[in-house]
């Protein structure tokens, strides 16, 4: 979605659309208005403003776009505009270092923001007591930020940033992949030739001066949109907007970007031997159009129609009859001025990409021949309305929706014509724009493949000139600011007094319901009803605690089959009829439950359940989907052995549970175990677990207690009740020493820390005050670790500490992903900062923690998803109804003695186990010198091993 701006007056649009769904495989002219009514004027200084009133919650959401994204950057200058979002949360004139995120933490709120190549976005989400805060804080960055920039404040940030890449680019299989393709499709200068993040060169040598100078040029107000949804009164909030915003100046004017759609002359081949990959990856990508031309949203139901599903050619030919993929992905990428249509498959281990390639030139010959049929138009078109339900279930949501098509097409209303455009595509449309944008076209196709297999390469590729960071001795660099007094811009009143907030919302928990049916199920329901759809969840106990150590992954393997069709329905006809409802269902397996989870309109309520009963009742046992199935979950457990974050998560879990505990070993079972698994194991996990018995339903949405009750009716009277036993797995931590366990990712980038030991259960007394506890250690942005190790030091894009638990004890688990040269110093921090913690805390802190959870239930309640969470809650540990009443008394009770002896009960980094992920020729041997009782060096399974047998 997009926007920009045409009405230069106020006014009033109330947009009602009258969709055309398909119910059963009936088309009929739905009775719902999807409406959305709003305000819409602009400041004289040129700043666009949305209101939008939203009474339901007493919350308010901010958002202002900016019309800057990456594509706004120059070659030699790239990754400015996401730098510079990271510098809008420092300080500004009249609000302090670090502050935006404590302040608004504070007012019970969360915030972010967001840049990509399009655009940029600042949001807040607060309780209403709180809105002229917010405009007062994005006000003070928008006009009076950049006299506060220091070389100090810029340098961390740099660094950040740096990490940001590090994690998310670098340090990750296939990592490089979109920078590859985009140096390929566009030419040198183009806007889109350059990642978001930018180039690691480019971000190094940026400066002060830079960012002044882009700040000057793109955030100004009249190349922005604010849009304010939410509890608020429209005089008040104009009136509030005008003072904060209105004497902003303009700054330099930014004309719109013309479309710059590109043509290719040639294929281009490409490889890349890729640090972190176990399996090939094979991408094609063919330049297309931009957003909202006829033709973009045409090739959004080509993609649809070649990838999704079991009907799709690319399904068909190379997962169902080639067996050389798990999965096939197939999109169209319409951003402002261009776009790509992109196919990825990532083959099966071993597979030769020249086999994929030649596999999706048949899909194609398939497509051609069998063409587009009227239903598979309409199925693509019967998910729109709920589509559009669950995209503003939110405030933030229809921020962002208002926001993005004001700024892309200068109407905030222009959703009317983006629906109508969906519903306007038809079976000819598809096949045209396949025919000018992909059949025969030039594409550029890359071959990433693990290192040392390039005979998985396909044929005619040259290798990619993708540039590794080397690991380097950290050396830290000092910067001194300059001691001036910061120069304050004038201001027709006194900006830096912040506004008083008010008293805030009081606590309004929603009225649930319960039931049980009888054949023993639980049922818990809320009736909420500002939009028409429902959000529902089947729990039964047990899942992966079900598993048999010795075949383990069952559980994992039973909630894929049960979607595979059923004994009336092939695999392809159950999909097709879920789609055709418009609706969502998905099954999957936890710890401790097997969850079906569901999101359908209301009045296709009863369809949805119908097909929920005979799933659960009538599975298939389909062979050919079982084979597929295991291939693809082999797949992904050795995909997962190449990434540091799931290399750790599996290593730190057998470390502290055992390996008698089934919590040592992965929901998702082992190659072995799962080769090994046969249809009879699942059929035997089906008659001994599944049941009422040790199930409940959740139910949200538009709909009450008696009909929500009447369409479980049948399911009531079709699944027999039949005793289940869960096995019991005691945890305990009996840790009694320090133990620095290092895991080897060869030129791993970054290195994934995981510090802890076996903590609480969710049911014990102390968990809930134990979590408060834990709240500014590292239970926020505005933790103490996240405060040292990013926003001080700059060697992370992230810290945090956190006790889970369920029936069983969790974990008290401090983590980050460091910079590799910063890893040994960031352990060092962690274990002083979680030491210097049970000396305890400052009644600030201690009041900051209690306003942040307190006034946060403000928004705890918005939305159908977060009732059901809530009710699953309340069903797995049988909380009372008015349990985060309960929750509130214990943060409001907690004092600083309390607080220190909690910290001192449950916090002991003496006895904790330090688990690094990362470079071991680089980064290993330091930890022989540090105040450890043992160091160790592990394999991926977390059985030791020698430092010689790493080196071969």
């Amino acid at each position: 979605m997009s926007i920009k701006k045409l009405l230069r007056f106020s006014s009033i649009m109330i947009f009602t659309l009258v969709l055309i769904t398909s119910c059963g495989g009936e088309s009929k002219e739905d009775s719902a208005n999807l409406s959305i009514e709003f305000t819409k004027y602009e400041l004289e200084n040129g700043l666009d403003v949305v209101l939008h009133q939203d009474k339901s919650d007493p919350i308010v959401s901010v958002a202002i776009q900016y019309g800057v994204g990456s594509n706004r950057e120059k070659t030699g200058r790239t990754g400015f505009a996401h730098l510079f979002e990271h510098m809008l949360f420092q300080e500004s004139e009249n609000v302090g270092q670090d502050q935006f995120f404590k302040k608004i933490q504070d007012a019970g709120g969360t915030l972010n923001g967001g840049t990509w190549k399009d655009g940029t976005i600042y949001y807040e989400i607060v309780p209403k007591n709180a809105l002229e805060m917010v405009l007062w804080l994005e006000s003070d960055r928008m006009g009076y930020l950049i006299n506060t920039v220091t070389e100090s404040a810029f340098y961390n940030q740099q660094e950040v940033v740096q990490n940001e890449k590090r994690q998310r680019v670098d340090n990750r299989p296939y990592g490089h992949t979109n920078w590859v393709l985009d140096k390929n499709i566009y030419p040198d200068g183009h806007p889109y030739n350059w990642q978001v993040i930018g180039e690691l060169v480019d971000l190094q040598s940026a400066t002060v001066d830079d960012v002044r100078e882009f700040y000057d040029r793109f955030y100004g107000p009249n190349n922005a949109t604010l849009v304010l949804a939410g509890d608020f009164e429209e005089v008040d909030a104009k009136a509030l907007i005008e003072k904060y915003f209105g004497e902003i100046k303009r700054r330099q004017e930014v004309p719109k970007l013309e479309a710059q759609p590109v043509t290719i002359s040639e294929t281009k081949r490409l490889y890349h031997e890729d640090n972190f990959a176990t399996a090939p990856q094979l991408n094609m990508v063919w330049p297309t159009v931009q957003q909202y031309t006829d033709d973009a949203y045409a090739l959004d139901f080509l993609a649809e129609i070649v990838s999704r599903g079991k009907k799709a050619p690319l399904y068909k030919v190379l997962v169902k009859d080639k067996e050389l993929t798990s999965r096939t992905i197939a999109y169209n990428n319409s951003q402002e001025i261009a776009g790509e249509f992109h196919i990825i498959i990532t083959g099966n281990e071993g597979v030769n990409l020249n086999d994929v390639e030649a596999g999706i030139q048949e899909a194609f010959a398939m497509f051609e021949t069998e063409g587009v049929t009227d239903r598979d138009i309409e199925r693509i078109k019967a998910g729109l309305e709920t589509s559009f339900y669950n995209g503003i279930s939110s405030v933030l949501g229809k921020s962002f929706q208002l926001a993005q098509y004001n700024v892309f097409t200068g109407d905030p209303g222009f959703i009317e014509k983006d629906i109508n455009n969906i519903k306007a595509v038809t079976k000819e449309d598809v096949m045209r724009v396949y025919n000018e944008y992909i059949k025969d076209k030039p594409f550029v196709m890359t071959s990433f493949v693990p290192k040392g297999q390039t005979d998985l390469i396909a044929a005619n590729s040259m290798v990619a000139p993708v540039v590794e960071e080397e690991i380097k001795e950290n050396v830290e660099k000092t910067v001194t600011d300059s001691e001036e007094e910061v120069a304050k811009t004038p201001s027709a009143f006194d900006r830096s007094a912040e506004p008083a907030q008010g008293p805030a919302p009081q606590l309004n928990i929603p009225t649930s319901w319960t039931a049980e049916l009888a054949n023993g199920m639980e049922v818990y329901g809320i009736e909420q009803n500002e939009i028409p759809t429902v959000n529902f969840s089947l729990v039964m106990e047990g899942g992966h605690l079900m598993d048999d150590m010795t075949k383990n992954g069952v559980a994992n393997l039973m909630t894929d089959i049960m979607m595979e069709g059923t004994a009336n329905k092939t695999p392809e006809e159950l999909e097709e009829e879920i789609e055709m409802l418009g609706a969502s269902i998905n099954m999957y397996t936890t710890r401790e439950s097997i969850v079906i989870r569901g999101n359908t309109l209301v009045r296709n309520f009863d369809k949805t359940m119908a097909l929920i009963e005979e799933i659960l009742l009538q599975p298939r046992w389909d062979a050919e989907e079982f084979a597929r199935i295991k291939t693809k979950t082999v797949n992904d457990i050795k995909r997962s052995e190449s990434n540091p974050n799931a290399v750790a998560n599996r290593v730190y879990n057998k470390l502290l549970y055992g390996e008698d505990h089934i919590f040592a070993y992965p929901t998702s079972g082992t190659v072995e175990s799962v080769e090994a698994i046969t249809m009879e194991d699942l059929k035997t996990f089906y008659e001994n677990n599944f049941s009422p018995s040790i199930s409940t339903f959740h139910v949200v949405g538009k709909i009450n207690k008696d009909n929500a009750l009447k369409n479980l009716a049948s399911l009531e009277e079709s699944w027999a009740s039949k005793d289940v036993s869960i096995p019991e797995y005691p945890a305990e931590n009996d840790r009694d020493k320090a133990s620095l366990y290092f895991v080897d990712i060869p030129n791993a980038k970054q290195s994934v820390i995981n510090i802890g030991y076996v903590g609480l259960s969710r049911t014990d007394p102390d968990f809930y005050p134990v979590e408060v506890m834990n709240y500014k250690l590292g239970g926020s942005f505005s933790g103490n670790v996240n405060l040292i190790l990013r926003e001080e030091k700059g060697y992370t894009y992230g810290a945090r500490t956190q006790f889970s638990g369920s029936k069983i004890p969790g974990t008290f688990t401090a983590s980050s992903s460091v910079r590799t040269n910063t890893t040994g110093e960031s352990v060092k921090i962690f274990k002083e900062e979680i030491m210097k913690y049970k000396e305890g805390i400052s009644q600030e802190d201690l009041d900051f923690t209690k306003n942040a959870l307190i006034k946060s239930n403000a928004r705890r309640f918005e939305t159908q998803g977060s009732l059901l969470g809530m009710l699953q809650e309340m069903s797995m540990y049988d909380l009372p109804a008015d349990y985060i009443s309960g929750e509130e008394k214990v943060i409001r009770d907690m004092t600083l003695d309390q607080h220190k002896m909690l910290a001192n009960k449950y916090l002991d980094e003496s006895k904790m186990a330090y688990l690094v992920v990362g470079d071991a020729a680089t980064q290993y041997v330091q930890f022989k010198d540090m105040d450890f009782d043992e160091v160790m060096l592990m394999d991926k399974e977390g059985e030791e091993v020698k430092l010689e047998e790493v080196a071969q």
